[in-house]
């Protein structure tokens, strides 16, 4: 039976990449067919070409450096900040009417809107960039953070009380474990808002990171370098994601949710 699911679970992700690698051979016979213009958008054939030369040079993956530097940095603060006030908001009734009006009107406030902000008060340097993504990150954690200690069952809560555990005790030991597949939500939610933000304040105030390179590049009428750059930021977020869900799967090997 658990090799039929894991046969099972083979098949849907070769799936997953059918439509992909299916797309990419269209483009590519298209290109070759002149159905497409090279100087808007160049082959995959191309792409690759100039990923291999730049990947020689050392040029790409010094801004992939940058960026993913800025991106850890900003990602663990905001994060952190998310789960720590997303868990007093969700034990706290009164904290969470205390700070609800506030929280309602800084939520919509996109993160380009904070960049020049962030800029006139911090400057041009990593630590606007890093505030930015730090916002970015923030909302997602938070939100799945409150609603998920909110939500936990009540029954988790009796048994607690039952055994005459504390408040620190039931916080920690049954409140949190309970809430973590919702906690994991919302961090696999908040690194993909950590790239679009740091790849938005990188390329309004930056000399390096892949949205300095995108925006570079787009100046010098390289599209190719721009398409590089764009398929770039997306297979490291999907990475990313990958590298969170393994991390869930292993923790939460309890909870249904946190399986693949």
């Amino acid at each position: 039976m658990h090799g039929k699911r894991k046969k099972r679970l083979a098949d849907y992700k070769i799936l997953g990449v059918i439509i992909p690698v299916g797309l990419l051979l269209l483009w590519q016979v298209a290109s070759l067919a002149g159905l497409l213009n090279p100087s808007i958008l160049p082959s995959p054939s191309k792409l690759f070409a100039v990923l291999v030369e730049m990947g020689n040079e050392g040029t790409l993956l010094k801004h992939i450096t940058m960026s993913l530097k800025r991106v850890g940095i900003g990602y663990v603060v905001g994060a952190s900040f998310g789960v720590i006030l997303g868990v007093i908001l969700g034990l706290s009734p009164l904290v969470k009417r205390f700070l609800s009006v506030m929280l309602e009107i800084l939520r919509p406030v996109p993160i380009l809107a904070w960049v020049p902000v962030l800029i006139v008060f911090c400057g041009i340097g990593e630590t606007s960039k890093v505030i930015a993504i730090a916002i970015g990150s923030f909302w997602s954690v938070l939100l799945n953070t409150t609603d998920g200690v909110r939500n936990v069952d009540i029954k988790y809560k009796e048994v607690a009380e039952i055994f005459t555990k504390n408040k620190k005790d039931t916080v920690v030991s049954v409140i949190l474990p309970a809430a973590l597949p919702s906690i994991f939500t919302g961090l696999r939610i908040g690194i993909g808002s950590a790239w679009l933000s740091v790849i938005g304040s990188e390329m309004i105030a930056s000399s390096s990171g892949l949205g300095y390179f995108i925006t570079y590049n787009r100046e010098m009428m390289r599209p190719d370098k721009v398409y590089v750059g764009v398929f770039t930021i997306g297979i490291i977020g999907w990475l990313i994601n990958i590298l969170i869900r393994k991390i869930e799967n292993r923790l939460l090997k309890w909870n249904a949710k946190g399986k693949e």
